[in-house]
């Protein structure tokens, strides 16, 4: 019989032979945010609706993201929201350091002036939302109009930021469809002083998310005789906080359907957050699964009240499956008349 010999083999053998099986790497979404600090930009300046999200966003997302890095915002207002989101595409750095607080209406922006847009909209990675929200027209009450029907025959003024803000796109909508008039001054940065043009008496109305008007000057709409009343709203279905308010789409000619619906699509996108195309893949599970931790975090909601801000939330996926869906299914020739009727054709 042969005899059994023990020997032993160095531990630096056995490895270099590959005897022993190296470590599996771990996730890098676990390591990659460690001691690191991550910027959103903010479309519009300090005060409106989505500083005010992008704000609690950087308060609350570190907590979420293993590594708990650093939260910073950074304001970029420009063309309605377009600056910032010609940056995001364009410029800003892809390693998921950096996002943005995307445009509602960036879809909308997009397909109806591609030569100032210089983006594609579902090629942005989607994070998430927080909120869904309509546009709602609001005129102060001396104007002499206190509701839709009362806007026939007179010339109202409106103040926006730019051509590619809801500010812009919804009034101009309202008017060809319904053949009302008026004009719509543009360069206020953000819906913060847009208001504030209309209190200090420099313009008339405003079409803004309802949740800006909510938040910023809830006091106008109070009591017998308020300041200012909303007339009109668009989205895809009536808000609840809003439920006296007609929709356009309910006020239109047949014709104007579409462009209508197209219009409301931007309701569904919300606040939230998104990265520029580019970003490591591997990354993305990852922040989208603390986006929602986020949004489910009681300290998160409890600020969003604080701040009179709503928390209606869709996941980041779902998010994408919109913005993909409305870039498929807008015909030519639905973006082309709603150029016609906002723009005149042009854009």
């Amino acid at each position: 019989m042969f005899s059994t010999i023990k020997r032993t083999i160095p531990l630096a053998m056995v490895a270099a032979a590959g005897i022993i099986a190296a470590p599996v790497s771990a996730d890098p979404y676990n390591v990659h945010y460690k001691d690191k600090t991550i910027t959103i930009v903010i479309p519009y300046g300090p005060g409106g609706t989505y500083d005010k999200y992008g704000q609690t966003f950087a308060r609350h997302l570190g907590r979420q993201i293993p590594g708990e890095p650093t939260v910073i915002v950074q304001h970029m207002p420009g063309a309605g929201g377009a600056k910032a989101m010609n940056y995001t595409y364009n410029v800003m750095q892809k390693r998921g350091y950096n996002m943005v607080v995307p445009l509602d209406n960036v879809v909308i922006n997009q397909l109806l002036r591609p030569a100032k847009m210089r983006y594609e909209s579902d090629k942005f990675t989607w994070i998430g939302s927080s909120n869904q929200t309509n546009i709602v027209l609001v005129v102060r009450s001396d104007s002499g109009v206190t509701d839709i029907k009362s806007w026939a025959g007179k010339n109202l003024i409106g103040a926006t930021s730019g051509k590619a803000s809801n500010g812009y796109l919804a009034p101009r909508l309202i008017m060809a469809t319904l053949g009302y008039e008026g004009k719509i001054v543009t360069g206020y940065k953000g819906s913060s002083r847009s208001i504030m043009a209309i209190e200090q008496g420099e313009a008339q109305m405003a079409a803004f998310n309802w949740l800006a008007w909510a938040s910023k000057v809830p006091h106008w709409f109070k009591g017998d005789k308020p300041f200012a009343r909303a007339i009109i709203q668009i989205g895809h279905f009536r808000d609840p906080d809003l439920s006296g308010v007609p929709m356009l789409s309910d006020l239109i000619d047949v014709k104007y359907k579409k462009v209508v619906a197209f219009m409301g699509s931007s309701g569904p996108l919300g606040r939230g957050l998104a990265l520029p195309p580019g970003v490591p893949k591997e990354l993305v599970p990852g922040l989208r699964k603390s986006y929602t931790a986020m949004n489910e975090d009681a300290k998160f909601a409890a600020e969003l009240k604080k701040r009179r801000l709503r928390l209606m939330p869709t996941d980041g996926a779902t998010v994408q499956q919109i913005v993909e869906r409305a870039m498929r299914e807008t015909t030519p020739e639905v973006v082309e008349q709603l150029r016609t009727l906002i723009f005149g054709g042009s854009s």
